[in-house]
């Protein structure tokens, strides 16, 4: 790998698929305490009370779930030129578009698995006014003081078939630096991506199910591991299906909760997330099979299913 490029500034927004859209649109904002702050068309553009920017998720009606694109925010505009010029010689641009709700020009591409990404740097800053504004200047907007109460985007993890080729297109053309790897004798089986002293915004793990471009899950932080103890109360009280946690990753030391937003996309409430890396020549921290096979931090195994489900999953592509 090339030297470190540091274009990329931190992960901007996702946009999930959902074949419930206003189970989903419940779920984000009655259960985790997301604000909504624009509905447009089939798609609704929500961010948590400590997100700086006008949407970290939008949701978009569809006939089956997954994701539909995923977002960086790039550290200025040249920046973004110098990224959008790497990418387009890699074959693998799409083109630069009008950006949506107010934000300035992205650029198009996807990845060498399929999943469709965009770059920007001009952005619509959220402005919180009357009622929404914190008693603390320094918050984005008011804590909400409903359901999960979360804080602010914090990572994305994707699947995909071909992690070699995914993370040399990601280190060696859009940017950032391996943090820690699971690595068993046939291959990577597990990629983790910083872009800035975050340990990682960006997951990557391995797809089993010949499928392409598929989303693993989205991750919101609370404040506390308390809140997330609490997150798995309201998510009892509602119905809400819990796959693991709360416990502990031995990757990256996330106290963790999944769950099942209406549409079937995997979420994850998490704290504390992405450690800080200050150290300037950090090594890759690399987990072998060995290892990996004592489970999480205080042992318990993995689930099943969170080593094989992806959205879309194969029956809704049937």
């Amino acid at each position: 790998m090339k030297n470190i490029t540091w274009d990329l500034a931190h992960l901007a927004h996702v946009e999930l698929l959902t074949s419930k859209f206003d189970q989903s649109i419940r779920f984000f904002t009655e259960i985790m305490g997301m604000y909504i702050t624009e509905i447009s068309g089939n798609s609704a553009y929500l961010r948590a009370y400590d997100d700086y920017e006008h949407h970290t998720l939008k949701l978009t009606a569809h006939k089956h779930s997954g994701m539909g694109h995923f977002a960086w925010r790039t550290r200025s505009e040249a920046s973004l030129q110098e990224r959008a010029k790497e990418i387009e010689q890699s074959g693998l641009g799409i083109g630069w578009k009008e950006h949506e709700c107010g934000y300035g020009k992205a650029y198009e591409f996807r990845y060498p698995d399929g999943h469709k990404c965009e770059l920007y740097f001009e952005t619509n800053k959220y402005k919180a006014e009357g009622d929404m504004k914190s008693a603390l200047k320094n918050t984005s907007s008011k804590f909400p003081g409903r359901g999960m109460n979360v804080r602010r985007i914090d990572h994305l993890n994707l699947l995909a078939k071909d992690l070699v080729g995914f993370a040399d297109f990601q280190f060696n053309i859009v940017g950032g630096r391996n943090t820690e790897r699971i690595e068993f004798e046939d291959g990577p089986k597990g990629i983790w991506v910083s872009v800035n002293n975050k340990s990682y915004d960006l997951a990557i793990t391995e797809d089993h199910s010949g499928l392409n471009g598929r989303f693993h899950h989205v991750t919101y932080v609370t404040n506390s591991r308390e809140e997330v103890l609490l997150a798995a109360d309201i998510a009892l009280e509602n119905g809400v299906f819990i796959e693991t946690g709360p416990h502990k990753h031995a990757v990256q030391q996330t106290f963790f909760l999944y769950l099942y937003e209406p549409g079937g996309n995997r979420i994850e409430i998490a704290n504390p997330t992405a450690r800080l890396i200050l150290d300037p020549d950090y090594e890759t921290i690399v987990w072998n099979k060995e290892e990996r096979m004592k489970g999480q931090a205080w042992g318990m195994k993995t689930v099943e299913s969170f080593h094989i489900r992806g959205t879309p999953t194969p029956e809704e592509l049937i």
